[in-house]
């Protein structure tokens, strides 16, 4: 059987994203196994685990980053927005905010030296979405964690995302900040219906904000509605030990 990481339009009617039995490793040896998602528009999903089972890899091959072993994923759209778990920007980098949130409509560039008048007017748009265009001449590097996620969640809104990746958007920002970032999701989540599919060890944030989880443990993935999967005494009950060293915030 071929096993591929396909972009084409209309795959399974509605799917943004989709997983067929997918398997996802390095050099050939599988981290986590038969991995079956479907993710449409207004879905807002957690992938949690413990550490160490699996959840950055099988995050890197829902976005592409790395090849299926086996099985294969589908999009049905380019429109996405991706938020790394770490900005690259060296802090001492003079670059401006509203600099940082321009350099997610370079794609859009297809000939043209400089960023387009309407795509310069759009980044301040995105940074108002996200509540920081008072900051717009502000240095990057002067900000806190949880502006600088929020920042690049703006950079991500540039391409006019129908679906949002996350590798732990509110890892190394304070509880206030945590709050902030998740709601500022929920909102983007509700009013446009966009499609967030976010990494995360905080199970009692992400147990009050995302609608299901992905919970990767032992080399596998189940899926399941997040009040339910992570209420603590359903966790005690299926994983026992396995429910050790989530991150479960205390």
């Amino acid at each position: 059987m071929k096993h591929e990481f396909e972009v084409r339009a209309g795959v399974r009617a509605g799917a943004l994203l989709t997983a067929h039995g997918a398997a996802f490793g390095y050099r050939k040896r599988a981290v986590v196994s038969g991995v079956e998602l479907r993710v449409v528009r207004g879905d807002f999903v957690g992938i949690v685990g413990p550490n160490g089972a699996g959840k950055t890899t099988l995050f890197r091959g829902l976005l592409g980053l790395i090849p299926p072993l086996a099985g294969r994923v589908e999009r049905s759209t380019r429109a996405i927005g991706y938020v790394p778990q770490r900005e690259s920007l060296d802090a001492l980098f003079p670059v401006t905010v509203q600099e940082v949130v321009e350099l997610g409509g370079l794609n859009k560039l297809r000939g043209f030296r400089s960023l387009p008048a309407q795509e310069r007017a759009r980044a301040l748009e995105c940074l108002e979405r996200v509540g920081l265009a008072d900051r717009r001449r502000a240095q990057f590097s002067t900000l806190s964690g949880g502006q600088r996620q929020r920042v690049l969640i703006a950079r991500a809104l540039m391409v006019e995302p129908e679906l949002m990746l996350l590798d732990e958007p509110t890892t190394g920002v304070d509880r206030g900040a945590q709050a902030q970032i998740l709601e500022l999701l929920g909102e983007l989540n509700r009013s446009q219906g966009l499609a967030v599919l976010l990494v995360s060890h905080q199970l009692a944030m992400v147990r009050d904000t995302v609608q299901r989880v992905l919970w990767v443990a032992e080399g596998g993935v189940r899926e399941g509605a997040a009040a339910e999967l992570l209420a603590p005494e359903h966790l005690d009950r299926l994983y026992g030990g396995a429910a050790q060293g989530v991150g479960e915030e205390h």
